[in-house]
């Protein structure tokens, strides 16, 4: 399908399969915001991080004024802000921010990527747009070669990895329930809330939690 992830960035950021999302990441960077002049990367955002580490963090799409802005995931946005800060206290980051894409962070044997490449309107893909980014993100999975661990962030990426291993002939009967994991092929699967704005402001994802859990995933990974 592709040769190496370099080849599969340069395809996947001239990307146009999905009409809704090529115009929708264009759009939002016209919104009059904090942001607002700043130019935009506007196009699908690739996976970020050393993707011949062991962890895979998988979630669900760019954020309108985070990877869509910045060009890289989970970068610039208050998912971001959350995400990195707690990976940073667990051990698998080297600073505690995500601001943008030439800020010097760095991930620790950890390679970080999305569902859909694209960002969609309200943080909801359709089923043809998860199903057309899904080559993408099979090909980051396959090609992770010393993979032991993946962490899902809410139940659609949760559902993407069924899918992957459903196409593989492996059936992961199993429910997502956040803070939880379970054993496949060799593979840890571990799921969480997605660290979203309002999952953070209501209290579904709680920073000492999630950070613990987080260490819980380093001491697996470090036996």
């Amino acid at each position: 399908m592709f040769r190496d992830l370099e080849e599969m960035n340069e395809i996947l950021i001239k990307c146009e399969k999905c009409p809704r999302l090529v115009k929708f990441r264009v759009e939002v960077a016209k919104r009059k915001n904090r942001f607002f002049g700043e130019e935009y990367w506007s196009k699908p955002v690739p996976g970020y991080g050393d993707h011949n580490g062991n962890l895979l963090i998988l979630g669900l799409a760019p954020a309108a004024t985070g990877g869509n802005r910045t060009g890289r995931i989970f970068t610039g946005d208050k998912s971001a802000e959350f995400l990195v800060s707690c990976l940073y206290e667990a051990g698998f980051t080297n600073k505690s921010t995500s601001l943008r894409k030439d800020d010097g962070l760095f991930y620790y044997n950890t390679y970080v990527t999305a569902v859909v490449k694209c960002v969609p309107p309200n943080d909801k893909p359709t089923r043809e747009e998860i199903e057309n980014c899904f080559p993408y993100l099979e090909f980051e999975i396959d090609s992770m070669k010393n993979l032991r661990a993946v962490l899902v962030l809410g139940r659609i990426a949760f559902q993407s990895l069924k899918m992957y291993y459903r196409k593989k002939g492996v059936a992961m009967e199993r429910d997502f329930v956040s803070g939880e994991f379970f054993n496949i092929n060799n593979v840890r699967i571990y799921m969480h809330y997605h660290p979203s704005p309002r999952n953070v402001n209501t209290g579904r994802v709680n920073k000492e939690e999630f950070v613990n859990f987080l260490k819980k995933i380093r001491e697996y990974l470090s036996e």
